[in-house]
């Protein structure tokens, strides 16, 4: 959502935090999930369920022509911006579902 605001605003910013890029960002999940370890399972619903409002409000703050045409935003570097709604809302989360419904199968 900074990356949002942040362009909009005339400040580029790229989608993925400094210092990390489309072949580092494996590293970036390691730091959220160390981050994160001292999580309790209610906070993190509550922090997803948090942003994931936070993310349908900004989406719906554009037409359907701003979110799925090319080149409406230059910063969204030849894709559309819906398709970074979607890569980081249900598409990250059917990555994440993956991933919960693997460790459970590990725990057993």
């Amino acid at each position: 959502m900074n990356w949002v605001h942040s362009n909009q605003n005339g400040e580029e910013r790229p989608f993925l935090p400094y210092p990390y890029n489309w072949k580092t960002y494996g590293d970036m999940n390691v730091e959220f999930w160390k981050k994160h370890q001292k999580t309790s399972l209610e906070e993190a619903k509550n922090l997803l369920e948090k942003s994931h409002k936070e993310v349908l409000e900004l989406a719906e703050k554009f037409t359907s022509e701003e979110l799925f045409s090319k080149g409406v935003y230059k910063w969204t570097v030849g894709s559309t911006l819906g398709s970074y709604f979607v890569s980081s809302t249900s598409s990250h989360y059917d990555w994440a579902i993956k991933k919960l419904k693997a460790h459970q199968k590990n725990c057993k």
